[in-house]
């Protein structure tokens, strides 16, 4: 895991015009009574390679969240096992699971593969579960969606990531990123080249911001279910009505 943090310098950004830079805050989404922590972002990436651009992608949006003031940890998938392969107690399954717990909004970003997002980015989300220990470590939190691509851009990636992010009851904002010919995006200090590709990235990562700042507070509403509590509401009956024992 990789902790981004200290880097919030704008400084450390040199493709950012600083007078055009505008961090969300409370303040100007006026938000009454917020709650004061920074945003905390989880960033998944999906290749093992050693120089593997969405990796570097992820980097790059961590640089710029930092900048807007959120905190972030960066998941490292090496050494993660396949989904069942292993029990949930393997170190970095647990690991994954408790930075999943901790986070307010994640970043997804997969290379496309083969039409499609790669195996290493789909078994960090199948081993992150939708309920455990009776807390929902997805429901109700923000996600942004990414994808880079070897050749033509292409949106297979970012459009199946929504289709998870979905399932694993997530608010995915509308903004993403796809990067075509990922190499040619990167200097050779692996950092990101300026360029419309880049200020899409800015636009996706200030969009995850503002709506982490917007949503976090009120998650437990937002994702309140009839159907839920209509079962609680079953299950308390069964329990209190003696003549169903």
């Amino acid at each position: 895991m990789t902790s981004l943090t200290d880097f919030s310098d704008l400084n450390d950004l040199p493709n950012i015009d600083a007078e055009l830079f505008e961090p969300p805050s409370s303040e100007r989404l006026r938000i009454p009574h917020s709650t004061e922590h920074a945003p905390k972002i989880l960033l998944l990436y999906g290749s093992l390679r050693e120089r593997s651009f969405s990796r570097l992608a992820v980097e790059e949006a961590a640089h710029l969240l930092n900048a807007m003031g959120a905190e972030t940890r960066i998941f490292d998938p090496r050494g993660l096992p396949l989904p069942d392969a292993e029990d949930a107690s393997h170190p970095k399954v647990d690991e994954l699971r408790q930075l999943a717990q901790w986070a307010e909004g994640m970043v997804w970003c997969s290379p496309e593969r083969h039409g499609a997002m790669t195996g290493i980015m789909k078994a960090q989300i199948d081993w992150i579960p939708l309920a455990l220990g009776g807390v929902r470590p997805t429901q109700g939190k923000t996600l942004a969606v990414m994808q880079v691509c070897g050749g033509s851009q292409s949106f297979n990636t970012v459009n199946q990531l929504r289709i998870l992010g979905r399932w694993m009851r997530m608010l995915t904002i509308p903004n993403q990123s796809s990067i075509p010919k990922a190499f040619m995006e990167f200097d050779d200090k692996d950092r990101m080249k300026p360029s419309p590709f880049y200020d899409r990235i800015v636009d996706v990562m200030e969009e995850l911001v503002k709506f982490t700042l917007l949503v976090r507070d009120r998650s437990d509403v937002l994702t309140d279910r009839y159907s839920e509590r209509k079962e609680s509401a079953e299950e308390v009956s069964k329990r209190v009505n003696q003549r169903a024992i």
